[in-house]
């Protein structure tokens, strides 16, 4: 028997001292056997409806079991407060106002994106930018429940960010982003439903340091730990995460390469040991002895990203470096110094764990080698000797 073009209504229902989610739809076997398979699932004859325990994955679960079987209706799940609506519904009110208490169904919702979130292996950093982006997402229509929301209300609340806070490019797209996982991954929705435009991406040019700040940053760090640090950063192309998550046996001196586990996009890769580091990193093994990290604090935990930055940012100004630098300049710089010396983008890419070689040919763009052929107009009018002492002839 067909089950395609059946409705099936959620509801929360309070069952035998516990609140549980039931299933209302008209009797078909093919569905019933479906519905039969979901775990914990039982019926009531009270109720005349099939009902799963209230969990946060709990609906989640029910839309990824019967898409494709089954048309599921969640609308009477939202608690939402329908009076709280400005009139017109479709735009909510767009002032500033204190963190509300959150309703039962915007929490449920939270504690379902976090769960999925944490199963689909995102990091704790993507984990706690999602829920904070969705958190202010629930904060912003009060208590609605988000299955409540149109793709209207979704733009409004882009638009409010984009007018009233002024957000940058990026912040637009994180906010995206979460929105977009939530309807999509966790509730399991049509993707085309609410696809959202994307704010124009800035094609910002990486900013580097010169070799000679490189090497001045570097002498100006007294603390051998920290002088390791930084040039293992800068010796192997590493991100900040990347180099607080090295493991002593991780740095290969024999092969002179350093494994980088689980690098961005879950994904392992080998880069480049400098022979200058040998030396100084077998001097800070002596010294220090850590245990399991390559680099841990004080009580021999990993070290902290927050300590690290605020090595790099004494260094520069020990150094007396005027430009606004920042520590993933290193990265950048490895990159654009390679390039200059003439090794492949190629092999670049794979040193950096890019996933597409556009974005390694960035660098090109910033190379001083090219530059350095081309003469400046003025110079050739010097060399013309038509301009001397700052004077034309």
């Amino acid at each position: 028997m067909e089950t395609r073009g059946i409705s099936v209504k959620l509801k929360n229902i309070h069952h035998r001292g516990q609140d549980v989610v039931a299933l209302f739809f008209p009797y078909n076997t093919a569905l019933i056997a479906e519905v039969k398979k979901l775990p914990e699932v039982k019926y009531s004859k009270t109720h005349t409806c099939w009902y799963l325990p209230s969990k946060p994955d709990t609906v989640s679960l029910i839309l990824g079991h019967l898409k494709g079987k089954a048309w599921v209706d969640y609308s009477l799940l939202a608690k939402a407060k329908k009076e709280n609506a400005i009139p017109g519904g479709s735009a909510r009110q767009a002032t500033k106002k204190p963190m509300p208490q959150r309703s039962e169904g915007q929490s449920q919702a939270l504690r379902m994106m976090e769960q999925k979130l944490k199963l689909r292996g995102y990091s704790p950093n993507t984990v706690r930018t999602y829920l904070m982006n969705f958190g202010k997402f629930l904060h912003f229509f009060d208590n609605h429940h988000p299955i409540d929301l149109t793709e209207t209300d979704i733009r409004n609340y882009l638009l409010f960010l984009i007018e009233r806070h002024k957000v940058s490019r990026s912040a637009q797209n994180q906010a995206i982003n979460a929105i977009k996982f939530f309807y999509e991954k966790v509730m399991m929705q049509e993707r085309k439903v609410y696809h959202l435009e994307r704010p124009i991406k800035e094609k910002k040019l990486p900013e580097i340091l010169s070799q000679q700040e490189i090497v001045t940053i570097f002498s100006s760090t007294g603390n051998i730990k920290h002088q390791a640090m930084l040039m293992l950063i800068y010796s192997a192309g590493l991100r900040r995460s990347e180099l607080l998550n090295l493991r002593i046996g991780d740095v290969d001196f024999d092969r002179r390469t350093v494994l980088i586990r689980g690098s961005k996009g879950h994904k392992d890769r080998y880069s480049i040991l400098a022979d200058q580091m040998i030396p100084l990193l077998n001097r800070y093994l002596l010294e220090f002895n850590p245990g399991f990290w390559l680099f841990e604090g004080r009580a021999g935990q990993r070290y902290t990203a927050s300590s690290l930055q605020q090595v790099f940012k004494q260094a520069v100004k020990k150094a007396g470096i005027k430009k606004v630098a920042r520590l993933h300049m290193l990265r950048h710089s490895f990159a654009t110094h390679l390039l200059e010396s003439g090794t492949s983008t190629r092999y670049i890419q794979v040193l950096l764990g890019h996933e597409s070689s556009k974005t390694t040919e960035i660098y090109a763009q910033v190379t001083s080698f090219a530059l350095e052929k081309i003469k400046s107009p003025l110079d050739q009018i010097a060399v013309d000797k038509r301009l001397k002492d700052g004077r034309e002839k």
